[in-house]
């Protein structure tokens, strides 16, 4: 092992130069460092480990290998975006590997201007605001800064034309505002420009604008900056400008916070002494503008040729097409080998008495035989022989099968049918005997529901017989299909007529005499109705009695 490090130790020397570049773009020292986790198969090398223990001065941990660190992050980041699960906050700020800069004409002296946007390890997703003053439309090409460390071909991305930019009314240049972009791919983009406008006070009331406060000191001059950035964080939500001279201020948000007591009353005697002592300050001018959008002519520099694109477009099309045939071919093959393994074990349990002695040894041999052709002469066939051969299989093997589910449904189907058969029959005999709830059938139906149900009960009989005559491992004399047919048949005639419903007689309402009721009285009796001689018996009154009676029909 010694020996071979010693072979080795020019290639274990290059150890050493990516973590010596990995603390100085962290900006971290080795004492900064608490623990050292080292992922990926090279990191097992007892030399490698070394090494990076002695640089670290400190132990390294393998705990993890590098499937299932990744493993584990594909799993996190999908628990975070799916609502289906609820996980601890965990942010993951992904970085920009290659720096990238900016590249514009200057109107004064057509000088070039160059600014890197984006640094080395600049946080992504992230956009940044460039403002330019200038009379017309401009042009801005970005590249990688170091082009020595960029694994493309061309260290250009592009260049981005700003069109339709005009100077103000009063000669001035116009305030271009230019967003650039590097998405969560880490794709870079100039995403939007827009334009400043000044807007007349009477035209403010039609148009959205903005209010910009500026002094006079403020306006840009032709010795001004040619630019500035505004960094726009997506991720933070904080914002900053930053001058091209390397001055930045910051634009904090105003603290929600209220201040203290002691504070408050300070703030309160030195305000009321500048209101005594000094005159009141002059209000700044508020100008009110509005943003235009502006078109972006963007002409990206491929990093392959539009030929040598369309041919791996080509081919990997091609590769397609090849992984599908083959994931046929290879489904093809398990389908007869499939196929063999589940015959065989069937001939020698359910399937064993639906096939005769010389039937079962032929077809037992023929699936020995394929198996070893699968595994010899047929390792690396078409599909289409593959194909053929299952079907050579399935000709012995369906009328086996076809007897066995044959045995298996036919007493389930024979039942049904018998039990419909004894239903129907029970309810013509019902009607031979006058029952109430068949009485309203009309006899003729009646005669057909007799009829079929005689003619189905022959055709049974018949069939039960001749089946009974046939041994397993001989075709069926009757058909499940065909008993299912025959039922359906039974069940088109029979059900319309049994299930007829009664129809519907309106009873005439019952007439009450007044001598069958008993509890009335008589009313307005006149003066002879009030002798006592007057026979009343039984509570019926004599003929000639002129009485008005009330029933009491309760």
């Amino acid at each position: 092992r010694s020996q071979f490090e010693e072979l080795c130790a020019d290639l274990l020397q290059r150890i050493e130069m990516p973590l010596l570049s990995l603390m100085e773009q962290t900006q971290l020292k080795v004492e900064d460092v608490t623990a050292v986790e080292i992922v990926g198969g090279a990191t097992r090398i007892p030399a490698v480990k070394e090494r990076i223990a002695k640089f670290f001065g400190k132990d390294v941990s393998t705990t993890l290998n590098a499937d299932e660190a990744i493993a584990r992050g594909c799993a996190l980041q999908c628990a975070i975006l799916s609502p289906a699960f609820k996980v601890r906050e965990f942010s993951v700020t992904d970085a920009t590997p290659f720096p990238i800069s900016l590249l514009w004409n200057t109107e004064a002296e057509d000088t070039e201007g160059v600014h890197e946007v984006f640094s080395r390890n600049h946080a992504a997703p992230f956009s940044k605001v460039l403002t330019f003053y200038r009379k017309g439309p401009f042009e801005l090409e970005a590249f990688y800064s170091d082009p020595k460390g960029v694994p493309y071909p061309e260290s250009k991305i592009g260049r981005y034309v700003i069109q339709n930019v005009a100077a103000q009314k009063d000669g001035e240049k116009s305030k271009v505002k230019v967003k650039v972009r590097v998405n969560t791919h880490g794709i870079f983009s100039v995403s939007t420009a827009s334009m400043v406008e000044p807007v007349k006070s009477e035209d403010s009331e039609d148009v959205g604008v903005e209010t910009e406060v500026e002094s006079q000191d403020q306006r840009p001059t032709e010795n001004s900056s040619d630019k500035n950035i505004q960094q726009e964080n997506s991720e933070a939500g904080t914002q900053s400008q930053v001058q091209t001279d390397g001055q930045q201020t910051s634009q904090s948000p105003p603290s929600s916070e209220p201040p203290s007591e002691e504070n408050k009353i300070p703030d309160v005697k030195k305000t009321n002494e500048k209101k005594g002592d000094q005159p009141p300050e002059a209000k700044k001018p508020k100008i009110k503008v509005k943003n235009v959008e502006l078109p972006i002519e963007a002409n990206l520099v491929w990093q392959l040729g539009r030929d040598l694109l369309n041919m791996y477009i080509e081919t990997e099309g091609k590769m397609i097409m090849q992984d599908k045939l083959e994931k046929e071919r290879n489904d093809a093959k398990n389908a007869v080998e499939e196929y063999v393994y589940e015959f065989r074990d069937k001939l020698s349990g359910p399937y064993e008495k639906f096939v005769c002695e010389k039937d079962l040894q032929g077809f037992s041999a023929l699936l020995t035989e394929t198996e070893g052709w699968l595994y010899e002469e047929g390792e690396d066939e078409a599909k289409q022989v593959y194909v053929d051969k299952l079907e050579d299989l399935k000709k012995l093997g369906t009328p086996i099968e076809m007897r066995y589910q044959e045995a298996e449904e036919r007493p389930k189907l024979l039942e049904e049918l018998g039990h419909r058969l004894q239903y129907y029959a029970t309810i013509a005999g019902e009607f031979r005997n006058k029952d109430e709830k068949y009485i309203h059938i009309d006899e003729m139906e009646m005669m057909k529901v007799e009829k079929c149900v005689g003619e189905v009960v022959e055709w049974m009989n018949n069939a039960v017989s001749a089946q009974a005559k046939k041994s397993l491992d001989q075709d069926p004399a009757v058909h499940s299909s065909e008993i299912k047919a025959k039922l359906q048949e039974l069940n088109n005639v029979c059900d319309p007529v049994v299930t007829q419903p009664k129809p519907k007689v309106d009873s005439p309402k019952e007439e009450n005499p007044l001598n069958e009721r008993s509890d009335y009285k008589t009313e307005d009796m006149g003066e002879d109705d009030k002798n006592p001689e007057m026979p009343q018996q039984n509570g019926e009154c004599h003929p000639s009695d002129q009485n008005t009676i009330s029933m009491d029909l309760d």
